[in-house]
């Protein structure tokens, strides 16, 4: 929270809601803190985005409460909240001009003149768009046209900013530099957002703290840090990033311990190639900065089964001799294609930090979504 206020810019508190028979959210509590970067985050119909909704007053919750600054407004109209929403299609006027769509919220609240344009310059300044205010949405690209719906939600000064997967539309290169670009004017404005996405990479980059989403609850919650480094469950494991899963007779034999454990890919090295009893190293197995594993190091032995070079990096796909499958990202900073693309089918040693294999708690009863993200490497 802010150095200024105690009290939380939202709070949900068991808010539900069903469509008919299906429970799409199932009592969620949650507090945001006043000037956070909020994520919301989860696969299609986890209930993120009907979240939202009852937050924005879109959707009346079936139960449960919705506070904005200790203020409970959830019986309150969408224009009664102190709150405005940016949507992955933005909404714009196509018949007005730049400036024009960003001093609409001022005029429909009936804001003079002068005051309209000197905010809504401000406004498009701060999105560096002073320059098109002139122009109409047709003119625009796609990123500027986000620009152009975040002027227009943030000069209207909300206590609370919700955007419903504003970048989905951008390709990659351009939701990248908005990623940037979102969260630095965030950081200059100091108004809270909360922001849902699916992409949990986005979500990582922008957010101060993250709430992950399982079939209308939330799994776990907190920092990028937390969530991806800490697993709360399998799911999240799964979910947040790629996830390698040991449990059963695979960990008590890998890992001599009893449990389900997480193991990010990049946490794991290819230190050698073991030579089977009677036979030599194979003469051809390329040399990709092989090592020996440490004495605080856990190590297991397996075979390259496929190889996906990407690059920058290259993911490993190995069958492990205990009998999992895990998957190993490894950084190209000397190696090519055609290096890595001959370690498939080679026995391989692989090593990580012992503290690197992290205990995940398993539900009594896990979801499909668990059970599936679970199995994913065993």
């Amino acid at each position: 929270m802010s150095a200024g206020s105690a009290t939380p810019a939202v709070s949900l508190r068991g808010l539900c809601k069903s469509f008919g028979a299906v429970e799409a959210v199932a009592g969620v509590d949650l507090d945001i803190a006043d000037g956070e970067f909020f994520s919301m985050l989860g696969p299609s119909g986890s209930g993120k985005t009907t979240v939202l909704r009852m937050i924005a007053g879109f959707e009346p919750p079936t139960a449960g409460r919705v506070l904005l600054g200790g203020r409970d407004v959830t019986r309150l109209a969408p224009f009664e909240r102190d709150v405005n929403t940016v949507f992955q299609d933005y909404a714009l006027f196509p018949h007005m001009t730049v400036q024009q769509n960003v001093e609409y919220g001022l005029r429909v609240r009936k804001v003079g003149r002068a005051e309209r344009r000197a905010r809504a310059t401000e406004a498009l300044r701060g999105v560096r768009l002073d320059g098109l205010a002139d122009r109409r949405p047709a003119a625009l690209s796609g990123g500027q046209r986000q620009r152009v719906a975040l002027a227009r939600a943030l000069v209207v000064r909300p206590k609370v900013l919700l955007l419903d997967e504003p970048l989905g539309a951008l390709d990659l290169k351009l939701r990248e530099q908005m990623q940037v670009e979102l969260k630095a004017l965030q950081r200059e404005v100091g108004i809270t957002f909360v922001f849902v996405t699916h992409d949990q990479e986005e979500a990582l980059t922008m957010s101060d703290r993250v709430a992950v989403f399982e079939n209308g609850r939330i799994a776990q919650v907190g920092t990028p840090a937390e969530v991806y480094e800490r697993p709360a469950t399998p799911f999240v494991a799964g979910f947040v990033g790629t996830s390698n899963l040991l449990s059963g007779d695979v960990a008590r034999s890998v890992l001599g311990r009893d449990g389900t454990f997480s193991i990010r890919p990049e946490k794991i090295r290819l230190v050698g190639q073991p030579t089977a009893p009677g036979r030599g190293a194979a003469s051809d197995a390329p040399e990709l900065e092989l090592s020996t594993a440490t004495d605080e190091e856990t190590s297991a032995t397996g075979r390259v089964a496929e190889v996906v070079y990407a690059g920058a990096s290259t993911r490993f796909v190995v069958d492990l001799d205990a009998g999992a499958r895990l998957v190993v990202t490894q950084q190209n900073l000397t190696t090519s294609s055609a290096d890595v693309a001959a370690l498939r089918g080679t026995p391989v040693r692989l090593a990580w930090r012992t503290e690197h294999a992290v205990a995940v708690p398993v539900p009594a009863v896990p979801t499909p979504l668990a059970k599936e993200s679970a199995n994913a490497y065993r």
